[in-house]
């Protein structure tokens, strides 16, 4: 399936519209039964400076701290950590990690994988404090994926409303990476047992991004093309729009707004609030709201065109050029930079921003889009 010119905006589908050309083989082993993403460990340069921006300025909550390490959560959160920051020399994604539904999912990871022919590492005892008996893995993608059971439970503060602040974080929602090939990605991850739930095509079918889920929202994950592998954004949900609105007003009291890269606004594709901020390291925080059930065996999918204004921005917005290009290195299991391979289909920045006449937001709209709009949605004009 690709977009149509004539095609209602978005197109809707009962199955995976994505066709991959060069799909990885599926193996015969089981998959481990993967229930939520439940924590990323991010290596960064200066742990105090990290400590102050996401405690003292994004208030998650520290379960545990030591020298070199902080274990942080969301107020809603009842495992020990939803983020570690660890100390290193150079910052990076250490661990995508995921929650699976029970022991045994751990020996079906390890099958799987070594099928694939990953590396593959098991700890009786976990990578990270507060995390059992664990499975460290270099994905075919090149991401370091961590799979988990055990757990050490912690205080949920969930009803403990004297502690929140008028921006609290309630939960970590997704992750979002960045890779040269979506469609192979996308056939990986179906295998491992995601479902997609969006996607962003042309006319062509090429694919630029898919949202894929294991819990009922709309991604646990997405898959971003460009240059890869490397980590787009984790991202942290709050109750209600108005607590971005919080976060906002707080860095613009604190003289820290430029930590803001892209919004407040609402996406198109999720159909969730947002604002996009970048970390004393350049790491990528979305902070996200108000996305909707994905749960039935027959959720549709939702394929919008690359070319459609309202799909990154329901309000059409612009999307910043860095938001495009920058992203996080990811670190292999012996904590060094994986290797960034570049992307050969066609870039999503290159086809929508810039003075290239494609995008619109009426598509049945025939005359060029207004000259007085060409600055907000195509940033090629201001550049």
């Amino acid at each position: 399936m690709t977009i149509t010119p004539n095609s209602p905006e978005p197109v809707v589908t009962q199955t995976n519209p994505i066709c991959p050309k060069n799909a990885l083989d599926t193996p015969a082993a089981t998959p481990p039964d993967v229930l939520r993403c439940a924590y990323m460990e991010l290596v960064v340069t200066d742990l105090d400076r990290s400590r102050k921006f996401y405690v003292d300025v994004l208030d998650l909550v520290v379960t545990e701290e030591s020298e070199d390490a902080v274990y942080l959560r969301s107020f809603e959160e009842f495992i020990h950590h939803n983020l570690v920051l660890r100390e290193g020399p150079v910052a990076g994604v250490a661990a995508f990690s995921y929650r699976v539904r029970s022991p045994e999912d751990l020996d079906r990871a390890v099958a799987f994988y070594t099928e694939l022919g990953c590396r593959v590492e098991r700890r009786a005892d976990g990578f990270t404090k507060g995390i059992g008996d664990s499975v460290r893995v270099e994905d075919p993608l090149g991401f370091p994926y961590e799979f988990f059971h055990e757990v050490e439970h912690v205080e949920r503060l969930a009803w403990h409303y004297h502690l929140y602040t008028p921006g609290a974080l309630v939960r970590l929602d997704h992750f979002n990476q960045v890779t040269p090939d979506v469609p192979r990605a996308v056939a990986y991850m179906e295998d491992l047992g995601f479902r997609v739930t969006e996607d962003i095509q042309d006319e062509a079918g090429t694919t630029y991004a898919a949202w894929m889920r294991r819990k009922s929202t709309v991604h646990d994950t997405a898959m971003t093309g460009g240059d890869g592998p490397r980590m787009h954004h984790v991202a942290f949900a709050t109750h209600e729009k108005h607590n971005i609105i919080a976060i906002c007003d707080k860095l613009g009291s604190l003289r820290m707004s430029d930590h803001i890269e892209r919004g407040p606004g609402r996406h198109g594709v999720s159909n969730a609030f947002y604002l996009y901020l970048r970390d004393p390291d350049g790491h990528r925080i979305e902070i996200y709201t108000q996305d909707y059930y994905t749960g039935d065996p027959d959720n549709p999918v939702v394929t919008w065109d690359v070319h459609d204004n309202q799909r990154r921005d329901w309000w059409g917005t612009p999307v910043v050029p860095s938001w495009y290009t920058d992203a996080s290195i990811v670190l292999d299991l012996d904590g060094n930079p994986r290797p960034v391979i570049a992307r050969t289909d066609d870039s999503e920045m290159a086809v929508t921003i810039g003075a290239d006449g494609f995008s619109y937001t009426r598509k049945e709209d025939t005359d060029a889009m207004t000259t007085r709009k060409q600055g907000e949605y195509k940033l090629g004009n201001q550049l």
